[in-house]
């Protein structure tokens, strides 16, 4: 049964995945043993249709029965839901409560909500270092929202001592993964040497990672431009281009290790 349970919660989390009869069956037989893991992948089947027709109110009743056994990802849907008013009455203070208990067991999503329920004043009082304190967690979870929000507090010193070096870190790690903001926020700060060594070309190159097309943006890159000699702007794009690629590549290798994770589950599968 545990083999059997593992491929379930693979096939439940692989996009578009459609589970046959026989294995909605057996998730609905662990589920019903109690198994708090088990509840809450059925209540995604039902949620998203996966196999079985869509029950919203199906997969809400299976998600409260995980959440209360400490499945924690039931736990951060339940603070989810509370928190906008989906499928309960919007109560902020029991979306916090939910949340904490999923970010004491370390789900990231769940401590990076927490940070913005503190850093908005929604559900506790407003408290900055509460809300750092929650986006440190989350960051170290590898959670690029939170590693963005770290490096705004640190640039800004809210509810952390101003940091202007530690900002950069954050951002970078951040940027590493894609988050736009971030790598805008990164070409600004070489852009004025907040944190690193002033370095317009470097600053160029991420602004033009950054993909912001909106006016500040767009007026952002070209006053810098302005700025830069025709071999400057050559080695800024040859940059921007390398760092892309640097970034395809490991994404490529997550997006691997995770095949190679799938392949050994379906081989557990057939043994």
């Amino acid at each position: 049964m545990k083999k059997v349970f593992l491929l379930l919660v693979w096939a439940v989390f692989s996009p578009c995945s459609r589970l046959p009869a026989s294995e909605v069956e057996v998730l609905e037989k662990v589920a019903a043993s109690g198994d708090a893991k088990a509840q809450f992948l059925l209540g995604v089947v039902y949620a998203e249709g996966r196999g079985v027709p869509k029950n919203p109110e199906r997969a809400v009743e299976l998600f409260v029965k995980a959440a209360s056994g400490g499945n924690p990802m039931a736990q951060f849907n339940i603070g989810a839901m509370y928190a906008n008013g989906i499928r309960f009455p919007k109560d902020e203070v029991k979306a916090v409560e939910w949340y904490q208990k999923a970010a004491a067991q370390g789900e990231a999503k769940a401590q990076y909500n927490l940070g913005m329920m503190y850093e908005a004043g929604r559900g506790v009082p407003r408290n900055d270092a509460k809300a750092a304190e929650w986006f440190e967690k989350a960051a170290d979870r590898v959670n690029p929202e939170a590693q963005f929000k770290l490096g705004v507090f640190h640039a800004t010193g809210r509810g952390v001592p101003k940091d202007d070096a530690r900002a950069v870190g954050w951002y970078q790690k951040a940027a590493a993964r894609g988050h736009a903001a971030a790598r805008f926020n990164l070409g600004a700060m070489y852009a004025n040497g907040f944190g690193v060594p002033r370095d317009i070309v470097r600053a160029y190159a991420w602004l033009n990672l950054s993909m912001f097309d909106d006016e500040g943006a767009r007026a952002a890159r070209k006053d810098l431009e302005a700025k830069l000699t025709p071999a400057q702007k050559a080695e800024a794009n040859r940059l921007s281009a390398e760092l892309a690629a640097q970034f395809k590549k490991e994404q490529e290798q997550q997006a691997q290790q995770q095949q190679q994770q799938q392949q050994q589950e379906q081989q557990i599968r057939r043994q």
